[in-house]
């Protein structure tokens, strides 16, 4: 059920110096090599965390990207084992940040259909966070095909953490066009939307999205995104960017590999709240 929300809480330290709040989108044009990616994971996140970064977004399918959708059954790990989830726990552990997987395949009920799950951990490597992407991507539109939901079993629960940059909500790519979800994180402080939005869709829509999220949550978007080209021709948008809290783009990456990096300013997003109240006027008994 969609009105299923899950919060998970971990203790904010008091003191946020150090650049503690200083954030990073992952941008990557991953290919079928799990190892390979892998690799230039490492090589992007490791830049990041040596310009301040405390937390690290990877995109979507960071861990592959291939010729066929089928491709990822053949990679999909168990919830806690694998090489992909050792590698993001170990990696966060090592240096010391919170690491996010912007989605990872992880086994389903239905043997022929995975999980999208976008995984969570804390500076120690704990997994702190699950989301199982809820809404799955459907185009038909000129020589564009995809219907995710032949190999992707949707999730049904809001996924909300409470961490030392505030309560981040996690969303996976195609969720960005559903606000209704957004608005069921109740307040939350920053939005997390990895992604790898085609070259058409996000040329047509993908900043719109972005900064339309954040402007009516009053939240922080971090949204890396997968940017080049891949097997079979296949194109994605890119334009990995960080929105703040007014639907400004302070930090954007429009092709190719690379990080983005922002820091968050919790007074700035409270001022701003205050001064217009807007989630507070919300008129939920009459939706």
């Amino acid at each position: 059920m969609l009105n299923d929300i899950t919060s998970v809480s971990k203790s904010t330290p008091k003191n946020k110096k150090n650049g503690a709040l200083c954030v990073a989108a992952v941008q990557m044009a991953s290919g079928p090599s799990v190892s390979a990616n892998l690799e230039e994971s490492t090589r992007l996140i490791e830049s990041a965390v040596s310009q301040g970064a405390k937390l690290v977004v990877l995109p979507e399918y960071f861990c592959m990207m291939s010729g066929n959708d089928s491709d990822k059954l053949s990679i999909k790990e168990q919830p806690g084992a694998g090489m992909i989830q050792s590698f993001l726990s170990d990696t966060a552990k090592r240096l010391k940040i919170w690491l996010v997987g912007g989605s990872v395949p992880l086994v389903s009920p239905d043997p022929n259909k995975i999980y999208n799950s976008c995984l969570v951990y804390d500076d120690k490597g704990q997994q702190v966070a699950r989301y199982d992407k809820i809404h799955l991507f459907g185009l038909s539109l000129g020589k564009e095909r995809f219907a995710e939901e032949k190999t992707i079993k949707a999730g049904d629960k809001v996924v909300v953490v409470t961490t030392p940059f505030g309560r981040i909500g996690l969303s996976i790519c195609y969720d960005l066009r559903f606000p209704e979800l957004y608005r069921m994180m109740e307040n939350v402080d920053v939005i997390l939307a990895p992604s790898a939005f085609t070259a058409i869709t996000g040329k047509a829509h993908w900043e719109s999205l972005v900064r339309a999220r954040a402007i009516e949550n009053l939240a922080y978007v971090i949204a890396p995104a997968q940017g080049g080209f891949h097997l079979k021709g296949r194109e994605t948008n890119g334009d990995s960017m960080i929105v703040d809290p007014w639907g400004v783009v302070v930090g954007r990456l429009p092709r190719g590999p690379g990080v983005v990096l922002a820091t968050l300013d919790p007074e700035y997003q409270a001022s701003l709240r205050a001064s217009l109240p807007a989630l507070d006027h919300r008129c939920l008994h009459n939706y």
